[in-house]
């Protein structure tokens, strides 16, 4: 394994489709559109909050949702977010082998803070870097570059894990080996049509994987 490893969030350690469908199905009935499915809106996660919304609306109601998403998502991920299977115990194992690890993601800072508190995970996390803090979130590779200058770590030492075709387009971009892990909003096909560095089927199988 590398000396750095950087997470997606959503879909690659923790489960917050309930929190984010709660949230979602609340905002977009308060403007009067319909409830869209959780299939639905798990398959809109992971690019960012405007594609999230927009995915169920007219772009001219972004800002009046935000207003609307933003205080009920705080209070849904209190109650609505879970590892998923085996995460903590994968972190805890590349923690004990000193490993460096980093999360990257879309979601923005904010709420991937809370998130992090709910689940008591804030210390396994050398660097935490947000859509919000950068010019562009993913694919663009500016989160996972900043991340490596943060830790003086070299490209060739680190590995990107996500769940989502554009994670794997991120990372690449980024010039780093690249996990996919068919835990989330994307499919195992899906994922094999970006061929990423290793493919695997669960979060136990990154302790083994050959990159």
């Amino acid at each position: 394994m590398k000396r750095l490893v950087i997470f997606d969030l959503d879909g690659t350690l923790v489960d917050a489709y309930p929190a984010l469908t709660e949230s979602v199905v609340y905002t977009v009935t308060r403007l009067g559109y319909p409830a869209p499915s959780p299939g639905q809106v798990r398959r809109a996660v992971g690019r960012g909050q405007r594609f999230l919304l927009e995915s169920f609306m007219r772009r001219k109601d972004f800002d009046r949702a935000l207003r609307i998403f933003r205080p009920h998502h705080q209070r849904a991920l209190l109650r609505g977010v879970r590892w998923l299977p085996h995460a903590r115990r994968v972190l805890n194992a590349l923690r004990r082998r000193g490993t460096l690890l980093a999360i990257a993601s879309n979601r923005p800072t904010s709420f991937t803070r809370k998130i992090l508190k709910v689940l008591d995970a804030v210390h396994y996390f050398d660097a935490v870097r947000c859509a919000d803090k950068v010019p562009q979130g993913k694919p663009h590779p500016q989160m996972l570059c900043d991340i490596l200058r943060r830790l003086k770590v070299a490209r060739a030492d680190a590995v990107y894990v996500g769940d989502m075709p554009i994670d794997i387009e991120a990372g690449r971009r980024a010039g780093l080996a690249t996990i996919g892990v068919a835990t989330g909003s994307s499919t195992l096909k899906e994922l094999k049509a970006v061929r990423p560095t290793v493919i695997i089927k669960g979060l136990p199988d990154l302790l083994t994987a050959n990159v």
